[in-house]
């Protein structure tokens, strides 16, 4: 029976590549995976996941437009098969589109693996992350660790001159030059 899995962490614990692991896994065994990746994360090229460990591969764009259980559905058609969903980013998912992967788990019999932070520079959860939370059969967090050696739960959001932000848009898309995992402790120092 197929289930809804949401890995969750702050950044740099391997969501990626535990991800791309997931795919191999499945390709190894003759088995059809879809990758999905948000469409307005080009930081490795349009339609890449890829992790910091350099593992990389295709996958398909979601963006708030799309319909999983419609798309997986034709997925199915085309490739004969459709053996897992994992996606990518899953934090940028609304909470329809985590509704409609219940529904991909649930009617299709197609397990689905959603990897994405729990929550957003200034410590707020995003909206998909948040269905997830509510609504997957498994969550599992993947770990990493501050600067101190303490779990990181939290992702601070670094500005031009390197200081913690503390507003701005809850989507800003970037990598180790602008994101610093850390602890509840540091993180409560600089952002709030």
């Amino acid at each position: 029976m197929a289930q809804l899995y949401f890995y969750y962490s702050a950044m740099n614990a391997g969501k990626s590549t535990a991800l791309l692991q997931s795919a191999y896994n499945y390709q190894e065994r003759g088995m059809q995976a879809a990758i999905f990746t948000a469409a307005f994360d080009d930081r490795f090229g349009l339609g890449k996941v890829s992790s910091r460990i350099g593992l990389s591969m295709d996958a398909l764009l979601f963006d708030e437009e799309l319909d999983f259980v419609e798309r997986c559905q034709q997925l199915r058609e085309t490739l004969g098969r459709l053996d897992c969903v994992l996606i990518d980013e899953a934090q940028f998912l609304s909470k329809a589109q985590v509704r409609q992967l219940t529904d991909v788990v649930d009617q299709l019999d197609i397990p689905v693996l959603a990897f994405g932070l729990r929550t957003d520079f200034i410590g707020e959860t995003f909206a998909g992350s948040q269905a997830l939370l509510a609504w997957a059969d498994k969550l599992i967090e993947l770990k990493t660790i501050c600067h101190c050696g303490r779990k990181a739960n939290f992702v601070v959001r670094l500005d031009a001159d390197g200081n913690a932000a503390r507003a701005g848009s809850q989507v800003e898309i970037g990598g180790n030059d602008r994101y610093v995992s850390m602890c509840r402790l540091h993180f409560k120092e600089l952002v709030w």
